[in-house]
């Protein structure tokens, strides 16, 4: 159910009943005829397609109607139009807000028209002024952008008042809004739709040819009938977190993670700030214990970070230096860190968030970011070298669309930058999984892996926030560009984000956490049965490390193990025992 009305008894057919200016500007109502086309056209809501398994929980696409909306005459950005939403959202619900918005710059330049795109933001406001999400689209002139947003009421008392607000282009520039709906979002089909994709992406059918010791037979006759029991020690997509030194000291902190967690990295011990807090006093102290701990308890550690690009999170010292002074000392912390761990991080993320900074690139010119990523290359040639960076999925910032990544991405690659690897961190807020999916989508085309690096969901409401760290640990764990999953924290009072626990402080698990323990377990495979009479044994299994038990007649039991890896054709396995 859309909660905004439509109206039609107004005599332009209901274009403009229910919309008004806000701020400084007109509104009239226009049509195109035919209606334009759009692709990918916005999905309103998510409903099960019947008579497709394969397109279950997927959006339905939907016909733009070609009428809209336009405000003219804005004297600043934050003109435009808003309308009330009719039937007010309830508490803890999440509202996926759809439609699409255009831009004309009347009065500007031809070139100009033709060449400037600009963020358009729907925003949704309760009780007046409170704003509860929404979502952005970056659109140019002669274009329709789809708006992919989503809010929620994070309240046990509902609203008395809720509006829906589009503005943002530059003065000037008109502003179009056509088919704006606002649906509850329906999770049932769309998780049921993820199981079926993770079947296909994450399994694959496995068939072991089982033989004894007997050579007449091929020792066939030995095994035939004997129980056998396989067991999954490990999936190959890991789930890790980021851990603390003062963590590590809390026995429950560490029982959690060691039990649920497969990856580690450093919450804040590897940053330049904290490693050179004063310049020439460079220690690596709480660094080496954390590795050390996960050396220890056999945790892959991810390397974080050796830039960072945003300004406010550079250390003072380090923006007081000349380019000369900034520029060699660059160049000691790549040799000192990076050298110093050569060989012992899998993955590293070079420049931390250069889609939302740019702060030795504006000083040390264009080709910086790239350099550090070349000079990395050369000095450990052992690790994936990623890109890291916040809201990509969220559809709610312009800074951070999937194109924009790409476009970073391409341009540090025709630098000669080594790119292995794409980091999306995941601090989500009322998470929609189709929009998330798009976003993955969009970076795949690259090629390159994909991982979640920094999760955490916020929401006070237990349950919602266990919802809304399924639908992200789903959509990542069905999504075959996607390799990995790390959460930013998993225990109150040991992470940045509040209300986003797993475990609370007292070392309680939360449902957050028991639904990432229960995900855990629903995505290893056992199996058990007999070995058929042609000495063979058949299971699906997730993709990951294995052990077989074979019991014998006489009650001997046999062990082996084995792998299964990606791919399409069932994986056929001799098994002498």
């Amino acid at each position: 159910m859309n909660l905004v009305e439509d109206h039609c008894d107004t005599a332009d057919g209901g274009l403009t009943a229910g919309w008004s200016p806000s701020g400084s500007c007109t509104l009239s109502a226009h049509a195109e005829d035919p209606a334009p086309d759009v692709l990918p056209p916005p999905p309103p809501l998510l409903t099960a397609t019947p008579d497709s398994d394969e397109e279950e929980g997927v959006p339905r696409a939907r016909k733009p109607s070609g009428r809209y909306v336009l405000a003219a005459h804005r004297k600043d950005e934050k003109d435009g139009v808003c309308r009330a939403i009719s039937r007010l959202p309830r508490p803890w619900v999440t509202y996926r807000v759809s439609g699409w918005v255009g831009v004309g710059a009347a009065g500007a330049a031809e070139e100009e028209r033709s060449s400037s795109s600009h963020a358009v933001h729907i925003e949704v406001r309760v009780d007046g002024h409170r704003p509860v999400g929404g979502g952005v689209a970056v659109v140019e002139p002669g274009k329709w952008g789809e708006i992919k947003g989503s809010f929620r009421v994070d309240d046990d008392e509902p609203p008395r008042s809720a509006m829906v607000h589009v503005h943002g282009p530059a003065a000037g520039v008109d502003l179009k809004v056509m088919d704006l709906q606002v649906c509850a979002v329906n999770k049932i089909p769309r998780l049921r739709h993820l199981r079926k994709k993770a079947d296909r992406v994450r399994k694959r059918d496995v068939i072991l040819k089982v033989s004894g010791g007997r050579a007449e037979d091929g020792g066939v006759s030995s095994v035939a009938g004997a129980h056998i029991q396989v067991i999954q020690v490990q999936n190959s997509f890991p789930i890790g977190s980021c851990i603390t030194k003062a963590g590590i000291n809390n026995p429950e902190y560490v029982d959690f993670f060691t039990r649920h967690f497969d990856w580690a990295v450093l919450e804040n011990e590897l940053k330049w700030y904290y490693t050179e807090a004063v310049q020439g006093q460079v220690s690596y102290a709480d660094a080496d214990e954390l590795i050390n701990f996960c050396d220890q308890h056999g945790k892959p550690v991810r390397g974080h970070c050796i830039f960072w690009a945003v300004e406010n999170s550079v250390q003072p010292w380090v923006r007081a230096l000349n380019t000369e002074q900034l520029r060699a000392a660059v160049e000691a912390r790549l040799r000192g860190l990076v050298s110093r761990y050569s060989g012992r991080f899998p993955h590293y993320e070079v420049n931390n968030e250069m889609l939302h900074g740019s702060y030795y690139r504006s000083r040390l010119g264009d080709d910086i970011d790239a350099h550090m990523f070349r000079e990395t290359a050369a000095i450990d040639s052992a690790p994936a070298l990623f890109v890291n960076d916040y809201n990509v999925e969220s559809a709610n910032d312009p800074n951070a669309t999937p194109e924009k990544y790409v476009a970073l991405i391409t341009d540090l690659q025709r630098r000669g930058a080594p790119v292995g690897g794409i980091g999306i961190q995941g601090h989500v807020t009322h998470p929609v999984g189709d929009v998330i999916c798009d976003a993955l989508d969009k970076l795949a085309v690259t090629g390159l892996p994909v991982w979640v690096t920094e999760l955490d969901v916020s929401a006070a409401d237990e349950a919602v926030r266990a919802d809304d760290l399924e639908i992200v640990l789903r959509e990542a764990f069905a999504h075959p560009a996607v390799e990995g999953v790390m959460l930013w924290g998993f225990m109150q009072g040991h992470m940045w984000r509040s209300h986003a626990q797993l475990v609370n402080a007292d070392g309680k698990v939360t449902e957050a956490g028991s639904r990432l323990v229960g995900l855990r377990r629903e995505w290893t495979s056992h199996a058990r049965g007999k070995v058929d009479s042609n000495g063979n044994f058949k299971f699906r299994g997730f993709h990951g490390t294995y052990q077989v038990l074979l019991t014998t007649g006489d009650g001997e039991v046999r062990k082996r193990a084995f792998d299964v890896k990606k791919g399409d054709a069932p994986l056929v396995l001799d098994m002498d025992f």
